[in-house]
C-alpha cells in the first residue's frame, strides 16, 4: 500500500511508531570514539616512558607537552593496547605556579612508576631565570634543572608535586632525568645524570630517598663519568673542539643471573646512541664497567618494558631533537650478564631499521 493514500492520523501513528524504534536502535548501537586513534609513527615523542598497567592491559605512553596559547609545560599520556595504534593525548600533569620552576621553561624525561600502590612521576623541571653560576666562574651559565617527584592514584594522574622549593637532588646541582631505583633491601633512590653543562665530564649519580619518595637522605654517591665508556674515547680525534662528555636517560635493570646493568645515552663520533654499563659488584655503589653499545643510528634516552605476552622491549626515539622525533621499538634478549637487541619491530613503529650498534 503506498503510504501516501492512507489518512493523516495513520500516517502520523506509524511515523510516531518507526521514530520511536530508530531511537530504540540507535540507542543499541555502540557508542562511537571520541578520541582520534593515532599509529605510533604518528605520534612525535621524545624521551619515551611506557607503562604496562596490568589491571586494564593498557600501555601508557608518555611525553612531554605544552599548551601553545598560555606556554605552559606539562606531561601527557597515550594509551593503547597493542603498542601500534594509540589514542590520545590526555593531560597528567602540569607544571603548577608557585615552585620553584618556571611553568613554561620545559618538563624533560618524565616517567611513571607503579610503587607502593600508588604512581609515581618523575620529571626534570627547570628555572633559566635563577642563573646560580656564570662565565668566568664557570665555563656555561649554570641555571636551576633538577628532577621532580609527583604522584597520583592513576597512571592518567592529575600527578601533584611532593616538594615544591626544589629538585629532590641537590639545587645548586644541574641535573635532568632522574630516575627511580630499588635496591636489595627495598631503598627507593633516585638515579640522575649530573649536566655535562656544569661537570664538563657529565656523571651519573645517585642519592637515598625517603619511603614516601617525597624528600632525600643523605649525600648523593658517584656511580661513573661520561668519558669512562671506552667506545667513546676510541671515537675521539685530535682538533680545537672543547671536550664534553654528555650523560642522559639511565635506568636500571636486573638480568637473569642477577647483574645490575644500567641503561644511559651519550654520543659517539657526534651521533647520539643507547648504551649499557654494568655494576662489578651487582650493587648501586659499583665499580661500574661499560659494555658495548646496544642501539645507534641518533637513537637514544631509551628503557626497557616487558609486553603482557612477556617480552621485554626496549623503546627509544631517533631521530635527536628534531620535529620528526619518533619513539622506536626493539625486541630484547636477556643475555645473562646484559642485555642484546633482537630485532627492531617496524610492525609496530612504522620503521623498522636495524639501527643496531656494532660496538664499534
Amino acid at each position: 500500500m503506498n503510504p501516501r493514500t492512507l489518512p493523516t492520523f495513520l500516517r502520523s501513528l506509524l511515523a510516531g511508531i518507526a521514530l520511536a524504534a530508530g531511537g530504540i536502535a540507535a540507542a543499541q548501537e555502540p557508542a562511537v570514539p571520541t578520541k582520534e586513534t593515532l599509529l605510533l609513527q604518528d605520534i612525535r615523542v621524545h624521551d619515551p616512558w611506557i607503562l604496562p598497567h596490568a589491571g586494564s592491559k593498557t600501555y601508557y605512553l608518555y611525553t612531554s607537552s605544552r599548551d601553545e596559547a598560555t606556554r605552559r609545560n606539562g606531561v601527557k599520556a597515550y594509551k593503547s593496547t597493542d603498542l601500534k595504534h594509540w589514542t590520545g593525548p590526555v593531560e597528567v600533569f602540569r607544571v603548577p605556579d608557585g615552585i620553584w620552576a618556571n611553568p613554561t621553561h620545559g618538563t624533560w624525561a618524565s616517567e611513571v612508576h607503579a610503587y607502593r600502590g600508588r604512581y609515581y612521576l618523575f620529571v626534570t623541571l627547570h628555572n633559566n631565570d635563577s642563573v646560580f653560576a656564570k662565565p668566568p666562574e664557570t665555563w656555561r651559565p649554570n641555571h636551576l634543572r633538577g628532577t621532580a617527584v609527583a604522584v597520583a592514584d592513576s597512571p592518567e594522574g592529575p600527578f601533584e608535586l611532593l616538594k615544591k622549593d626544589g629538585p629532590h637532588p641537590p639545587r645548586n646541582f644541574m641535573t635532568l632525568d632522574g630516575t627511580l631505583y630499588l635496591d636489595p633491601e627495598g631503598q627507593p633512590w633516585m638515579v640522575y645524570c649530573h649536566e655535562w653543562i656544569q661537570k664538563i665530564d657529565g656523571t651519573i649519580s645517585a642519592i637515598r630517598l625517603t619511603d614516601d619518595l617525597s624528600a632525600t637522605k643523605g649525600e648523593p654517591i658517584h656511580l661513573f663519568k661520561g668519558s669512562d665508556a671506552p667506545w667513546l674515547n676510541a671515537s675521539l680525534k685530535p682538533d680545537a673542539a672543547q671536550l664534553s662528555y654528555v650523560t642522559d636517560g639511565c635506568q636500571l635493570y636486573r638480568t637473569r643471573d642477577g647483574s645490575l646493568v644500567m641503561l644511559w645515552s651519550s654520543y659517539r663520533n657526534g651521533v647520539y646512541i643507547e648504551t649499557q654499563a654494568r655494576s662489578k659488584t651487582g650493587k648501586l655503589e659499583g665499580p661500574w664497567e661499560q659494555l658495548d653499545p646496544l642501539v645507534d643510528g641518533d637513537s637514544g634516552h631509551g628503557m626497557f618494558f616487558d609486553t603482557f605476552a612477556g617480552q621485554r622491549m626496549l623503546v627509544v626515539h631517533r631521530p635527536f631533537g628534531k620535529p620528526t622525533t619518533r619513539a622506536k621499538l626493539y625486541d630484547v634478549e636477556d643475555a645473562g650478564d646484559r642485555f642484546r637487541i633482537v630485532r627492531p619491530r617496524g610492525d609496530l613503529d612504522g620503521d623498522g631499521r636495524a639501527a643496531i650498534s656494532s660496538g664499534r
